[in-house]
């Protein structure tokens, strides 16, 4: 499959983490969801049932990453590109990036970790 759609930058507020200040205080998590699919069929016959509906895959991101609490940002990824295999049969292969803005590590503050994976039915 040739084809992409990526939704980038969708912003959530969850309670993750492995340290008790990130899942008392919470924080945002960027996420960005990259969908592998044909869009032939879709974009000639503007034929919203023909494609992937991008309100669907952001209420699913939303849905995990405000959902309950994981330790891992890994298991935020994982159940995204899961749910999204799931939910939407056009989907090949899809690959979700979860962004952790401002980490902290003991005495220092990272700008930021990033988890990536990549799925294919």
């Amino acid at each position: 499959m040739d084809d992409n759609i990526r939704l980038e930058g969708m912003i959530f507020f969850g309670y993750h983490g492995t340290r008790p200040e990130e899942n008392s205080l919470g924080q945002r998590f960027v996420v960005d969801v990259e969908l592998q699919l044909s869009t032939r069929a879709a974009g000639e016959s503007d034929d919203l049932n023909l494609t992937v509906d991008y309100s669907q895959v952001h209420a699913l991101a939303r849905q995990v990453v405000e959902g309950p609490a994981v330790q891992l940002t890994e298991t935020l990824a994982e159940r995204i590109a899961a749910g999204v295999l799931a939910q939407q049969p056009l989907v090949g292969a899809v690959r979700v990036t979860v962004r952790k803005p401002n980490v902290r590590l003991d005495d220092t503050v990272l700008a930021g970790s990033v988890v990536e994976v990549l799925r294919r039915r």
